[in-house]
């Protein structure tokens, strides 16, 4: 039974987008049609994965704002084309590559229209608003699901679905505070801080993108869409891991912040240098002895402060200081000598120019040049996972607001110019 209904359900998809040809490699969503309703980080983090990975993904956009992300510069890449206005911002660039983007205003009634049309010929629906918002438009999962039973619908949000906090809007850093990132992150003795990239926001981003590509296979043997329900809250509280099960299995508080420091090994942390910072490692007491002998004082291996892990943990502030006295004798590209092919966990800690310029991420390919239509050439991060088969691929570049509009409604929705212009008249989509 299972096997009959696989076939005739990618055969529907594909039927519907074309067959991938030679030039054009079926990709691992190839035939896939995705709408993107979400704005920011998370939302369009996880449908640029979709895209990446050969889905056609639809950006549903604010007909003259956009995205929020759109305004969120500086930096801007700027425009080129004689066009007005600061550019495209480095934020909206980063997340939204693999796109068409459709300017339609859901809150004017002949867009709510449009989309809920669009979603009855969609797999999958990735949004970000409140609870209950899209349902004042019969945008929800009950309404179209009636129309699309096999419609994947992945509602991202702050706080989820249900719950006290559900009605509560949720931002990374609001969830990185609330849900114990941030007390764990830190110097030592210094106030908490906020990770520098809006880490939960991308985490939830990617368990979206899972639960997805779950929901799909799943739909392949059921024939059954499904509302997904993925929050910031969640995420992050399951992103605690082994800080969150040690409090768990102790029942007591955490230990707080660490800065660099790992919290049950010693050592494990950024070091300074004569030049800058570098990241050591001596996980087990077999690596503690060669990290010892790199800096020249093979004796603190006996010593019965530091001989085993446990010992060091209870001594770190005194054998932190030891190592650091040495370390800052030397350049970092000293240190990066002496420890190569020990074995030990060893690294530079570098900017994120140099991080982009560094001789390992240029040979793995994670930055690609492409020719956006407004800015010209631009570099981008590539996806970085390398597939034998069916590499994903930076097919579009991000895309100008509305610059699908006619394209989509034409070919997806069978408009013709007529319909179009007079729908733009009415204010009901741009671009």
């Amino acid at each position: 039974m299972r096997r009959k209904l696989v076939a005739p359900l990618w055969r529907s998809a594909l039927s519907r987008r074309g067959n991938a040809t030679a030039a054009t490699p079926r990709l691992p969503l190839t035939g896939i049609r995705v709408l993107d309703i979400s704005r920011v980080l998370a939302g369009p983090y996880c449908a640029q994965i979709l895209g990446d990975l050969g889905a056609e993904v639809i950006k549903i956009e604010h007909p003259t704002r956009g995205d929020d992300t759109r305004a969120w510069g500086p930096p801007f890449a700027p425009y080129k084309d004689g066009r007005g206005g600061e550019g495209e911002s480095a934020y909206y660039l980063s997340v939204n590559r693999n796109k068409r983007s459709v300017a339609v205003s859901f809150k004017e009634k002949e867009g709510a229209k449009l989309i809920q049309t669009l979603a009855a010929k969609a797999d999958i629906i990735v949004e970000n608003y409140l609870p209950g918002t899209l349902e004042k438009y019969g945008l929800d999962y009950n309404t179209l699901a009636k129309t699309n039973p096999r419609l994947i619908y992945a509602s991202i949000t702050g706080y989820g679905q249900t719950g006290p906090y559900s009605n509560r809007a949720g931002f990374d850093v609001m969830v990185e505070a609330e849900m114990g990132l941030m007390h764990i992150t830190g110097p030592r003795d210094g106030p908490p801080v906020k990770v520098g990239v809006a880490v939960t926001d991308l985490t939830t981003g990617l368990y979206a993108v899972n639960s997805i590509l779950a929901a799909v296979i799943e739909r392949s043997h059921s024939g059954q869409g499904q509302a997904l329900d993925v929050c910031l809250s969640d995420c992050q509280v399951a992103t605690l891991a082994n800080m969150a099960q040690s409090v768990l299995v102790t029942g007591k508080r955490d230990g707080g912040r660490y800065g660099t420091s790992h919290p049950s090994v010693v050592p494990y942390r950024a070091f300074r240098t004569k030049d800058g910072d570098i990241l050591i490692g001596g996980a087990n007491d077999r690596l503690f002895g060669v990290l010892c002998k790199c800096l020249g004082q093979e004796e603190w291996a006996d010593d019965e402060r530091f001989s085993t892990n446990s010992a060091r943990v209870a001594n770190r502030d005194a054998l932190e200081q030891m190592i650091e006295d040495i370390t800052s004798s030397k350049l970092s590209k000293e240190w990066l000598d002496i420890f190569e092919g020990t074995g030990l966990a060893y690294a530079k800690i570098n900017d994120i120019k140099d991080t982009l310029e560094h001789s390992h991420v240029v040979a793995r390919d994670m930055i690609k040049e492409i020719k956006h239509p407004a800015c010209g050439q631009l570099k981008v991060l590539n996806s970085p996972v390398k597939y034998s088969r069916t590499q994903p691929s930076i097919r579009t570049p991000p895309p100008l607001l509305g610059e699908h509009t006619d394209e989509v409604l034409r070919d997806v929705l069978g408009l013709d110019p007529t319909e179009i212009k007079r729908l733009r008249e009415n204010k009901a989509v741009g671009g």
